[in-house]
């Protein structure tokens, strides 16, 4: 299984850059930050963009992958987009995946003016078939509800083949119809709860649910990789070490091929101790086969 971890946009870069090069000498496969203009409890504290941010991160490391969990049409539009995301892609030197989602209702919607569409799934759906259809193609004309390109170029294009790869975050049928299309991987935060036991039971009924989709256009389930955001749990993954093997085997129990936590921070969400992430990264992620980045 291959682990993940997301350091959250809140530092100011000489505080920040120290933890995307321990993510990759603890020996993390993946590091991802949150796209959002403002996010939830910490919409008044420190934030900063996501591109320039992950930019800063491809150029200190060498191996990882990088992220988004997950960009969203809420505050973007798919043409400039592309031409970050290629950016992105060159600079890590195809180390870069796009997490992509729907987006949620709350700030990044109210920040700008209400800019809330009639269907969240309808402009999703358009922004992700947009978007692979900029990465892919030297010149792209589209015209649909929530989107227009005119001759849009795409030169040069991605350094990865034939385009960097989506993981769409998806928990219901319609998003699972997206990443089962455009997806090299798909993620779920599980259902909402405050029950352990529950959410659980959730993604074991969405991973059943995506391979259904999976069947259903006829593509077979390991081309795909499975994404498990295990701090959407009501437990936090980190809260010990104990704890995160016992995360990584159940997710693993239920077929998912990579596991995703937080960062632990100080208090708040995804509140912990460094020192239990220090221990996971010396005597767990060693243990899981295929983890080492590179």
């Amino acid at each position: 299984m291959r682990t993940g971890i997301v350091i959250l946009p809140e530092h100011r870069w000489w505080w920040a850059e120290h933890k995307w090069k321990a993510a990759e000498e603890y020996g993390f496969h993946h590091a991802w930050t949150y796209d959002h203009v403002g996010w939830r409890s910490l919409v008044d504290g420190p934030w900063f963009g996501a591109v320039p941010l992950l930019a800063a991160a491809a150029a200190v490391t060498e191996r990882i992958r990088l992220g988004t969990l997950v960009a969203s049409p809420n505050f973007r539009h798919p043409v400039p987009f592309a031409r970050e995301l290629t950016a992105l892609d060159d600079i890590s030197d195809g180390r870069f995946t796009l997490g992509v989602g729907a987006g949620g209702m709350g700030y990044d919607t109210q920040v700008m003016g209400d800019t809330a569409p009639r269907s969240r799934q309808g402009r999703f759906e358009e922004f992700v078939t947009l978007l692979d259809q900029l990465l892919t193609r030297e010149r792209t004309t589209f015209r649909g509800e929530y989107y227009e390109a005119r001759e849009a170029r795409g030169h040069p294009g991605c350094v990865q083949r034939p385009r960097l790869p989506f993981v769409v975050a998806a928990n219901g049928p319609k998003a699972m119809a997206v990443a089962a299309r455009y997806g090299t991987g798909w993620v779920t935060t599980g259902p909402e709860t405050d029950d352990d036991a529950e959410w659980w039971a959730g993604v074991e009924r969405m991973a059943r649910r995506f391979r259904d989709e999976l069947d259903a256009i006829g593509r077979a389930h390991h081309t795909v990789d499975f994404h498990l955001n295990a701090d959407s749990c009501p437990v936090y993954s980190m809260t010990s070490v104990e704890r995160f093997r016992e995360v990584v085997g159940r997710a693993r129990a239920l077929g998912f091929t990579d596991l995703i936590s937080h960062w632990p921070r100080a208090e708040g969400v995804y509140a912990g101790s460094e020192a239990v992430l220090e221990r996971v990264a010396a005597d767990v992620l060693p243990e899981l086969v295929g983890n080492r980045p590179g």
